[in-house]
């Protein structure tokens, strides 16, 4: 007979691919100009066209947030004597109705000065979707563990420890437009790039005695 109980120890995992649901992009703003407080009221122009057309789209907006405001001098090859100056605002934005994304997303690259990189597919950090993977790693190692015990002859009798080892990732994708101009309003079609949610588990059951005979 063994001294103490007889502990399986045992991986659980599961992986899914489920739908995005929030799309983030950059949006920003730059100004070049010689004179500094010239390129300052260019760059507040731009920036304030931005903020006009995402409150035009509110409803689709989920959140954003102002950037970095860099505003430096640009020098002649040597160095030594001011030749301009560049100011860039940038504002991310994070979307939850991908219907209208394609088009805010045009319609920002369309301003004069405008650049605009995305989007990148997320889900929500309490999303459900990583409870139900956390859950089905659990049933995963519960399964494994009551194989082995049944390899022996014997039963699964009690947890003894449940350790959350591994858990979520989220994928990312892109699309990346700059336009100083663009003639009419173009169409596009952005696909929402399915999330690979990963979750595992280490636990250890105690079994009752093996049959090894």
């Amino acid at each position: 007979m063994a001294d103490g109980p007889v502990v399986v120890v045992v991986r659980g995992e599961a992986y899914r691919e489920v739908a995005p649901e929030l799309a983030r992009f950059e949006v920003t703003a730059t100004a070049r100009e010689r004179d500094r407080q010239v390129a300052l009221t260019r760059l507040a122009e731009r920036a304030a066209a931005v903020r006009v057309l995402l409150d035009e789209h509110e409803p689709a907006v989920d959140r954003r947030e102002a950037g970095e405001l860099r505003v430096r001098p640009e020098t002649n090859r040597s160095g030594e004597r001011v030749v301009g100056y560049l100011g860039s605002v940038s504002t991310t934005v994070t979307v939850t109705d991908f219907g209208s994304l394609a088009e805010l997303m045009l319609r920002l690259a369309e301003l004069d000065q405008v650049e605009v990189a995305g989007p990148w597919w997320s889900l929500r950090p309490d999303s459900p979707v990583h409870r139900d993977a956390r859950h089905a790693a659990i049933t995963d190692a519960l399964r494994r563990a009551r194989e082995y015990a049944e390899a022996l002859g014997a039963r699964v009798t009690a947890l003894v420890e449940l350790a959350d080892t591994d858990e979520g990732f989220g994928g990312g994708g892109a699309m990346y437009a700059r336009q100083d101009r663009m003639a009419g309003s173009p169409e596009l079609e952005l696909d929402p790039r399915p999330q690979p949610v990963h979750a595992v588990v280490r636990a250890r059951f105690t079994i009752s005695e093996p049959v090894l005979a």
